[in-house]
């Protein structure tokens, strides 16, 4: 089990500018959806974004303390436009 906490932390330890938000989705700690805002994944497409996520988070996947995980990525710009 990992928390949303160590989640945001471990992204924002690749990613210093990231903008993360971090959603527990059944309450166990190991299915997550997280959100994440980052000047990084400018001319990136979907798939290089969710690589770099992934990236910050191999060490928990890998042992499987998230088990699943739902990513949205957006550069600051696109951020703004939605919201």
């Amino acid at each position: 089990m990992i928390s949303p906490q160590q989640v945001e932390t471990m992204i924002k330890a690749q990613m210093p500018d990231a903008q993360v938000q971090v959603q527990d989705l059944t309450g166990g700690g190991d299915h997550y959806q997280v959100t994440v805002v980052s000047s990084q994944f400018a001319d990136k497409g979907m798939v290089q974004q969710h690589q770099l996520v992934y990236g910050a988070l191999q060490q928990a996947i890998s042992s499987e303390a998230i088990h699943a995980l739902a990513l949205k990525t957006y550069t600051p710009e696109a951020w703004q436009a939605t919201n």
